[in-house]
Order: structure tokens, then sequence, then C-alpha cells
């Protein structure tokens, strides 16, 4: 079929699990996950074909984890990102965000649009994080701001206010389970969903591939025949 999976989202589930197998505390799986985002988002900023990746970072129902590894997980996004300027620089990547930032601190909002800001001239792939992401919270901020300008509540109206506007060609979920716990509803419609067992810290560029090379082989209709 040759499809193109010019855009990949990604839930990166596992990394607690992945720690607890190997009798360390969760933060630690949290960091070996951080590492594959790089070695993944690199491996997508070399592909050609690939122009988007949206990577599930923190939703809107995390906050509901304890008070120490929610805290712990602020100042790791920060820390990760306070790093990554001179890794998006280098391999081309523009930098954005996806969710309702208002709950973070100001430091990390500000660190956020510098990066967005020093990245915007990359024209290679766009890596974007899911922050304090829910797409039920997003296609609510969308409808609002569309009602808001007296707008009529369009299919393409509404998607011109979400925080991404681009379809999701292929989305994968590691760590075993098999939902899409509120991400990219909207945007995910007629993804290919491909699911693993595999827990986020173990995941690889070469799996990675494996699975982009099922998406080509499968035919898709988008609801009409072929």
């Amino acid at each position: 079929m040759n499809n193109v999976a010019e855009h990949i989202a990604i839930i990166m589930d596992g990394n607690g699990r992945w720690a607890k197998n190997r009798g360390h505390n969760r933060t630690k799986g949290h960091e070996r996950g951080v590492e594959v985002v790089r070695k993944i988002t690199v491996y997508c900023s070399e592909q050609p074909a690939i122009k988007e990746l949206t990577l599930y970072a923190f939703s809107t129902e995390n906050w509901k984890r304890p008070k120490l590894e929610v805290e712990f997980l602020m100042k790791l996004i920060e820390r990760y990102l306070r790093k990554e300027l001179p890794f998006y620089l280098k391999h081309n990547t523009r930098f954005e965000t996806i969710g309702d930032l208002s709950r973070f601190s100001s430091s990390l909002q500000k660190l956020i649009s510098q990066i967005k800001e020093k990245t915007a001239h990359c024209d290679g792939l766009v890596q974007n994080l899911a922050l304090n992401y829910g797409s039920r919270n997003e296609i609510i901020r969308a409808a609002n701001t569309v009602i808001s300008a007296n707008g009529e509540l369009t299919e393409q109206a509404l998607t011109d206010q979400l925080d991404s506007s681009s379809d999701i060609d292929l989305l994968i979920r590691t760590g075993g389970d098999h939902r899409l716990s509120n991400f990219l509803l909207w945007q995910a419609a007629y993804a290919e969903l491909f699911f693993t067992q595999t827990l986020w810290p173990d995941f690889t560029k070469e799996e990675l591939q494996r699975v982009i090379n099922k998406f080509e082989k499968i035919e898709r209709r988008f609801g009409g025949l072929k």
C-alpha cells in the first residue's frame, strides 16, 4: 500500500512498571523514559517521510498521582527541557506543545516559550510534547473559542482551534494496555492503532521501524471502497 506515516503519536506507557520490575523507585523509570524520548526523536528526525512526532508526556489526569511523583515529574520536565535546546538545534527539530500550560509554574511556562521561539526556524521534524493534555479538555477549549468569537461550530472551525490540527496517521501505545486514555481523540479519528507489550523504557527505534513497516502495508480506506 506504501502508506506514509507523516504524523506519529505515541502514548509512552510503562515507566513505573519498568522501574518496579527492577526494584527501583518509579522515578528511575521516568528518567529512563526521557532517554528513550531522545532516541526516538533522533530516529524520527532522520526519516524524511516523518514530519511530526507527538508524545504523551503528562496528561490532565496525571495530577491525581501521588504529590511527590507529580513534583518529581514537574522537575524532570523542566530539567529535560533546559538541556534540550542544543539537541533540537542539532537535529533541526522544532519544539511545540499541546495542552493547557496555565497550570505549570511561571518558570516552566517561560522556558517552554523560549525553546519554541529558538527552534521556530527549524524546518525538519516537529516534536510535540503533550503537557497537561487531555483530548476532552482540548475539544472543549476549542469549542468555547469558536463560540466566543460568535462563529458557527463546524468541523473545520473546531479543527482550526485545536492545539494540533494535524491528523494522526499512526498511533502507538507501549506498556500493554489497549486504550487511548483521552489522547488525540479528534486527530486520531482515522489513525492506525498499534499496541505493544514493550514498556516505554525498553522501546527501541528498531521496534518503531517494525511498526512503521506494518503500517505501510495496511489498506486504508477512510470509509470508502478500494
